[in-house]
């Protein structure tokens, strides 16, 4: 079986919403025939009118030749009946996620194509094994998950069931990486890997929601601006749809046999029932009415420059806070190799008083009072680049006062940094997302869902994070995540945050998870 499809050769997409539309114009593009189906009447039709509006933008924009946008239309037939798919070569199916719609499908297509058509499901979490079952050379059915809109956005997932053919997953992979796709294998395992490594970036931020750390709006700004993800949790799943997320995490959850890590919000369920889906329904967690005013982060109050600085430790990723603060006016001095707090800190104020102001290690700030035998600690949050991070949460100890509080935070303000103050819970907000992003990574690397790299890699193309999870936990210290997520469950009690062994040896040997 040849790498990749043969160009010219006839592919039948199956199904004629936008993601049946994408797929059929991207392979149209890349010199495929293609054949376009769908059960609804004049569906079909109706979206290759929308594929030609496509193409015409494209050459308005100067991104497509006009003479390359017609011959790709040229190239796109739709079909009346499925058994007039029975010259493709391969066949992509993108009707409704639904199994027995699908295996239904896949079993009639089985019966007129060639055996050695390809049978590919472009499903985003059902599994491939299941769809498989029952029908007519079954190694020859596998996943070819894209993202939506299909022709932009660049992950595939090729996924692969018990019974799919090695050399049908190779030929899909390089299929896709000829159409300008990041392809990446993936067994059939609940999720893949997006839909389910990337459900602690909702979950995480529903708990802080739920709990009252803080505000989606807030927690929204400290994962961009400290973060670097390009949206936040919350506007992200108003973007998405509340119902499509929350149908996506039950799904994951059930399949994983209720395990507590996968678990769906109340709080999500609530705007289901209420309606509240998002841009779609018009308000989510935020109104989208034409008169609605996006409600801003809540920022500390500014604050006077303390006095000085002193730095106890090695500072490591946050090394350029203290650098930042003293380009901001303040004397910025060098402490003590060690501290009683068993980590970096910064002593923020005069010789007398002042405030800890200490990195985030998974702990609340009241916790790190106590063992350090200290009144006055804030913590603050982990960033993607302490250099350039424009806003950090923080959280105080119940002991901490005003005044220490406002040390802190006019620190922080010298490095030209908001604070947005949280209620003390374990590792806010980006430290938290991050570390239970590696954690289940790693149990995905694990239990044979992909490699290292292949995961790191789905997640940066298929959800746009600014840093793979493995890579940056390698970054953090390995031993630094283990810690945060052994915090986190003593805090809650609950399996939920239980550790990855992977992340349990190589934290224990000072490896790495891409080691």
């Amino acid at each position: 079986m040849p790498a990749a499809l043969a160009p010219g050769s006839v592919v039948a997409v199956i199904g004629a919403g936008a993601m049946g539309a994408g797929i059929a114009q991207l392979a149209a593009l890349h010199g495929h025939r293609v054949q376009l189906h769908d059960t609804r009447f004049g569906a079909a039709e109706q979206a290759k009118q929308g594929i030609a509006a496509a193409l015409e933008k494209e050459v308005a924009r100067g991104r497509l030749e006009a003479g390359a946008a017609a011959a790709a239309l040229a190239r796109i037939a739709t079909l009346v009946t499925l058994p007039d798919a029975c010259l493709a070569s391969l066949v992509i199916e993108a009707i409704v996620e639904d199994l027995a719609a699908k295996r239904e499908l896949l079993a009639q297509l089985a019966d007129f194509v060639a055996p050695d058509c390809v049978l590919a499901s472009n499903t985003s979490s059902l599994s491939i094994t299941a769809l498989a079952a029952g029908i007519r050379h079954p190694e020859r059915v596998v996943g070819m998950h894209f993202f939506n809109p299909a022709p932009l956005l660049p992950l595939v997932e090729v996924v692969t069931g018990l019974a799919t053919s090695p050399q049908v997953a190779d030929r899909v992979f390089h299929t896709a990486a000829a159409w300008g796709k990041t392809p990446v294998h993936a067994a059939s395992t609940p999720g893949f890997i997006v839909n389910r490594c990337a459900r602690p970036f909702y979950a995480e931020a529903l708990r802080l929601y739920t709990e009252r750390a803080a505000d989606p709006a807030t927690i929204d700004a400290v994962m961009r601006e400290a973060g670097g993800f390009r949206m936040g949790p919350f506007e992200l799943m108003d973007l998405i749809g509340h119902d499509v997320n929350f149908a996506v995490t039950r799904s994951v959850w059930e399949a994983f046999f209720h395990d507590p890590r996968f678990a769906p919000s109340v709080a999500q369920q609530e705007l289901v029932a209420a309606g509240f889906l998002g841009r779609k329904s018009g308000r989510g967690f935020y109104d989208y009415a034409p008169t609605a005013v996006r409600p801003p982060p809540r920022s500390e109050p500014a604050q006077p420059l303390p006095p000085r600085v002193v730095v106890h430790g090695a500072p490591g990723a946050a090394a350029a806070l203290p650098q930042r603060m003293a380009a901001g006016g303040v004397a910025v001095e060098e402490g003590l190799p060690e501290s009683r707090f068993l980590g970096p800190v910064l002593h923020v104020g005069g010789r007398e008083g002042g405030v800890w102001l200490a990195p985030t290690d998974g702990r609340t700030a009241t916790m790190r009072a106590v063992a350090a035998g200290v009144r006055d600690v804030v913590v603050f949050d982990l960033a993607l680049d302490y250099a350039t991070a424009t806003r950090l949460a923080v959280a105080r100890a119940d002991t901490c006062s005003d005044e220490a509080l406002a040390l802190a935070v006019g620190a922080l303000r010298a490095a030209g940094i908001a604070a947005s103050r949280f209620d003390d819970v374990p590792a806010l907000a980006v430290m938290r997302t991050v570390a239970m992003l590696a954690n289940e990574a790693a149990d995905a690397v694990v239990q044979g869902v992909a490699g290292p790299v292949a995961v790191d890699l789905a997640l940066q193309k298929g959800v746009a994070y600014p840093r793979g999870p493995l890579a940056w936990a390698d970054a953090l210290g390995v031993a630094a995540v283990r810690d945060v997520l052994v915090h986190l469950a003593g805090h809650y009690g609950e399996d939920r945050y239980r550790l990855s062994p992977l992340i349990a040896r190589r934290a224990a040997t000072g490896g790495r998870l891409h080691g």
